[in-house]
């Protein structure tokens, strides 16, 4: 199943407004990490929790490229009607939808949004396509096209990887903080992701400014991963000083529309969780 968007819950973008309400999630609430979360409890796991802890970080994508089939009309137009209102976003692509004259707009380090022609409107949330069968989201396969070529831009080896047990059978990106509870009772389970075929890839994603050193630590550690399953039991990690990905990863996710931990995507750039018991997770990340 693909994400859903969520409605803003401010009408009027203004110039101190408009980037940071562009880079709050636009996927439905999921299971996932707030400050001061402990690990869930059975009855937390149904509920719809998300992260709003996360530090802002001005990183912007270098890796954006212009999308195939973008107007170059409406990319000026709707460049030039923000700088006019003193906002200075860098407009990558402006993609023709389903829903005549409305365009889905790529701009570097933020989530995809939807502009009119003219480029003078800036429109966030669903768009529902109906009358032709199941209602559709159109939204929905930009948004996980999106997700599936940036996430294809990361380097293997600034990944941490947990591969699957015998054949691999789908492969998932996991944004992932080493103080969330959430991505704690995850990690707990990793044996048991493994098992079904499914290999992880942690992504990091600080929540706070004082995550980052440990989330550092872990990327500097020789062996990252024995650093990673040490952090995941509340253990104190100590790293040499090095160059990580830990900042790119985090603008990286905030471009995607992530705020939580765990934040779970496929290869096909579908975000499915949120935190997910294992046979959960490994399903839909088949399906996915």
């Amino acid at each position: 199943m693909l994400p859903s968007f969520s409605t803003l819950s401010r009408p009027v973008l203004t110039r101190r407004l408009l980037p940071s309400l562009l880079s709050v999630a636009l996927f439905g609430t999921l299971a996932g990490c707030s400050n001061g979360d402990t690990a869930p409890t059975n009855e937390a796991t149904t509920q719809t929790q998300t992260d709003s802890g996360t530090k802002n970080s001005d990183a912007k994508s270098s890796d954006t490229k212009a999308a195939a089939g973008s107007d170059a009309d409406v990319v000026k137009a709707l460049q030039a009607n923000l700088a006019a209102s003193g906002l200075n976003e860098t407009i990558v692509s402006a993609t023709p939808t389903s829903m005549d004259g409305v365009y889905w707009v790529n701009a570097e380090g933020l989530p995809g949004f939807f502009t009119d022609k003219s480029g003078k409107h800036i429109i966030q949330g669903q768009i529902v396509s109906v009358g032709d069968g199941d209602p559709v989201d159109i939204s929905a396969e930009f948004v996980a096209n999106d997700a599936k070529a940036a996430l294809a831009t990361v380097d293997e080896k600034d990944m941490i990887i947990y591969p699957a047990t015998g054949e691999t059978k789908a492969a998932i990106y996991v944004f992932t903080d080493a103080d969330c509870g959430y991505c704690r009772q995850l990690h707990s389970e990793m044996d048991d992701i493994n098992a079904r075929g499914i290999e992880v890839r942690y992504l990091a994603w600080p929540r706070s400014e004082q995550s980052i050193p440990k989330m550092d630590a872990i990327w500097c550690s020789e062996d990252r991963k024995a650093a990673m399953n040490q952090a995941k039991t509340g253990a104190e990690v100590a790293g040499p000083d090095c160059q990580t990905p830990v900042a790119q990863q985090l603008a990286l996710g905030k471009s995607l529309g992530v705020r939580g931990t765990p934040a779970i995507f496929t290869e096909a750039g579908a975000q499915i969780g949120g935190y997910l018991p294992a046979a959960e997770l490994a399903q839909a990340a088949i399906a996915n």
